[in-house]
């Protein structure tokens, strides 16, 4: 089953919970105050080995901002 990742718009906990593809855009419980949560859009890193073996090196759709290949936050405005 795949990971979804879901917001409760009232207490505001993030959450994720493993359903079946077929509820994955259905609300879910939030498991704090147990109000319906919706879902919220995932980001994801991959990594390869690198030319050495043995380093991570970020893949493309490693960084949390659309259409970015930094691999870090820091040089960002």
């Amino acid at each position: 089953m795949p990971l979804y990742e879901y917001k409760c718009g009232d207490c505001g906990l993030k959450f994720e919970m493993m359903r079946p593809m077929s509820l994955s855009s259905e609300p879910a419980e939030c498991k704090r105050c147990g109000n319906k949560a919706g879902r919220v859009l995932s980001v994801f890193a991959a990594f390869a080995k690198g030319s050495d073996g043995e380093s991570p090196t970020p893949v493309a759709g490693g960084s949390s901002c659309a259409g970015c290949t930094a691999t870090s936050c820091a040089s960002c405005h």
